[in-house]
């Protein structure tokens, strides 16, 4: 029978990746049994999300195998994701909400919609409890691209609440007003209606809450920066020079606000317009390449349906693009989480 101060003591050798601390001091070492040739534990990962799970399993194994008694690894793999922590007299997070995390450019046609919508869909397929909020106020897309009516709840008693699609939770102000019906509002309007969209919603409890803003630093944006705490922000941007352009100005608006970027992600990458644009940008801006995602007709094929690609085409490869930024944005929260609770500590 092998030893359980053995096997505790090897498993103190296995580094999270992303984390650079070990396992066991981080706590994802939990009920750990010895019994005969057997060494049987739950661990649980910062995410469900997690791009590294297979390395951890490889090293774990790799650091038991050479202890006398050990024959067989049983691994109960779970997932806790931690929230995002706030400063005294800061924005405040949103109740229920572990993490919010924007997806923004300065320039519209570059598919923040596609992205937020997929890379939600991704999340919730790979186990997270998700949120979707639509804060183009102006031009909401979020339900045509989740297959939800426009105007389904303008008649309701409820009024505005969230719509379950694809495993996710998804508000817009489209799901009250009914398709085509424009929405003529100032700044300040649309400021305090992203922030009703925010705060005055059950979201019930959630992981991870998407927010695709609309394009530009608008009161929208602005709004939502200084009115809650966002974990992150995923910067949009195509190949092109335009556009790049403009993905500089929203770093530098998220920067000057003080909002954490994840990095930027090229979409529509391929032939048509080129590629490695937006990864240049984010080497001279000093901020994570986050990846591409492929120029493919199924992508718009599947947000002119509702049918997201991740979820109409999980195997495909354009559908593996989301669910690979999906895994670094999981992961870009949880090192920032653990690295805002080694600040405090």
């Amino acid at each position: 029978m092998a030893d359980q101060q053995a096997v505790l003591d090897a498993l103190r050798t296995v580094n999270d990746p992303e984390l650079h601390r070990d396992i066991v001091s981080l706590n994802m070492v939990r009920d750990l049994k010895v019994e005969g040739g057997t060494v049987s534990f739950e661990l649980v990962l910062t995410t469900p999300a997690c791009p590294l799970k297979e390395t951890i399993d490889h090293d774990v194994r790799a650091a038991l195998d050479p202890i006398a008694g050990v024959d067989a690894v049983e691994i109960d793999w779970g997932a806790e994701v931690r929230g995002t922590l706030g400063k005294d007299g800061g924005p405040a997070p949103i109740d229920g909400v572990k993490n919010i995390i924007a997806v923004a450019s300065n320039k519209g046609g570059v598919g923040k919609s596609t992205v937020s919508t997929n890379l939600a869909v991704a999340l919730a397929k790979l186990g997270a409890r998700v949120g979707l909020l639509d804060a183009d106020i102006t031009g909401p897309n979020i339900p045509t691209m989740l297959g939800i009516e426009g105007g389904i709840q303008a008649e309701g008693e409820q009024g505005l609440h969230p719509l379950e699609s694809y495993g996710l939770k998804a508000v817009s102000i489209g799901f009250v007003l009914p398709k085509g019906s424009p929405v003529v509002w100032r700044g300040p309007m649309i400021g305090s209606g992203v922030r009703q969209l925010m705060r005055d919603v059950d979201w019930g409890e959630l992981d991870y809450l998407i927010i695709d803003l609309p394009p530009g630093t608008s009161d929208a944006s602005m709004t939502m920066a200084q009115d809650a705490l966002i974990a992150g922000v995923v910067i949009v941007s195509t190949p092109q020079v335009v556009a790049i352009e403009d993905a500089r100005k929203a770093v530098g608006m998220f920067d000057r606000l003080g909002v954490p970027i994840f990095g930027v992600v090229e979409n529509m990458s391929g032939d048509v317009f080129g590629h490695g644009g937006a990864r240049d940008a984010a080497d001279e801006l000093g901020i994570e390449f986050l990846g591409e995602l492929p120029l493919d007709a199924a992508v718009r094929e599947g947000g002119d349906s509702g049918k997201p690609v991740v979820a109409a085409a999980p195997d495909s490869a354009v559908a593996q693009s989301f669910i690979e930024l999906a895994e670094q944005v999981a992961a870009r929260c949880s090192v920032l989480q653990f690295a805002g609770e080694a600040a405090v500590a």
